[in-house]
């Protein structure tokens, strides 16, 4: 299939262009670079493009014709999105409103969207599978819960196919090729750890010890960015079975581990010790979130290649 991969030069992005790449797609990588890398899409072709400016959208929609659409281009930082709503839900909502819209225009109706479990919010139960009941507590949640109900009108209307996969923690590096997480600022746990691993952070801040958890710390489920990636691949060969119906998936590892756990861990990996700083909560952060992949293994089925922690870490640490 032809694919336009929007937000193909970040960190997840550029891990699927890679996958679908090789796995034999015709990927094409559309992005305006504003947190993305250019030199991190190797395969394929690139276009500049921001999902805002619909006339250059429908430019290149007409230029490659594509079979199917996977976003990525959403800014996902829980924090900033807190003090900045309106740059969540002019990107995240009508950046991708204007995608839909020019997908429609040109006949391309398979979307594949990147989706978060911070539209459950504080959870009700772990762990949380797709009919949980939906409440996030930021505007980046609302955003992606905003644009899964969108999906909905959009299939009703225009018989528009997706596949929502709601992401639990991504992290890892793919271990074959030079890729990796590169968000500046950093604000992920993993990257943040190994960069004092390296000796490039000063200390490790933890945000919250006094959670209702198991040692007083926010417990998250992580899965591997490749992983996540033949997942979006999975759901676009469910998208091209003419029996399929649109669908929500949780993706995570179905298990969960605290801040001081993944700390320990990568530890013990790595042979190495640093400072761990202890702060007060965060704005936005639930105690836990833990999904269910229950759905996603029995209908897509799925497999992960690194169902473990430390095979994660070990895609991370270069001794």
């Amino acid at each position: 299939m032809k694919i336009f991969i929007i937000g193909g030069a970040g960190y997840i992005g550029s891990h699927m262009v890679k996958i679908a790449y090789m796995a034999g797609h015709d990927v094409i990588t559309l992005d305006n670079l504003s947190t993305g890398h250019q030199d991190a899409v190797l395969y394929g072709e690139f276009e500049f493009c921001d999902i805002l400016n619909s006339e250059d959208l429908d430019r290149i929609f007409k230029k490659y014709n594509p079979d199917a659409v996977m976003h990525f281009s959403a800014y996902s930082l829980v924090g900033e999105s807190m003090i900045d709503p309106y740059k969540y839900y002019n990107n995240n909502v009508s950046g991708t409103l204007s995608l839909l819209k020019v997908m429609i225009d040109n006949n391309c109706k398979k979307f594949i969207f990147s989706s978060s479990a911070s539209i459950f919010g504080n959870p009700k139960y772990t762990p949380i599978d797709e009919n949980h009941p939906k409440n996030p507590i930021n505007p980046y949640g609302r955003s992606k819960l905003m644009v899964e109900e969108i999906l909905k009108d959009f299939e009703s209307a225009y018989c528009l196919k997706f596949v929502s996969f709601r992401y639990f923690n991504a992290v890892g590096h793919d271990p074959d090729v030079n890729l990796s997480e590169r968000h500046d600022p950093e604000t992920h746990l993993l990257p943040i750890i190994m960069q004092a691993v390296y000796g490039r952070r000063e200390s490790v801040r933890i945000f919250g010890t006094d959670y209702d958890t198991i040692d007083g710390t926010c417990v998250r489920d992580y899965i591997h960015v490749n992983d996540l990636a033949n997942a979006h691949l999975q759901g676009l060969n469910y998208l091209d079975d003419n029996n399929s119906q649109s669908a929500e998936f949780n993706l995570g590892n179905g298990n969960g581990l605290s801040v001081k756990e993944v700390i320990k861990k990568v530890k013990e990996v790595t042979n190495k010790d640093f400072k761990v700083v202890e702060e007060g909560r965060r704005d936005g952060d639930p105690s836990t979130l833990i999904a269910s992949d229950v759905k996603a293994k029995r209908v897509l089925k799925l497999q992960s290649d690194f169902p473990d922690l430390e095979e994660v870490i070990k895609t991370l640490y270069i001794k």
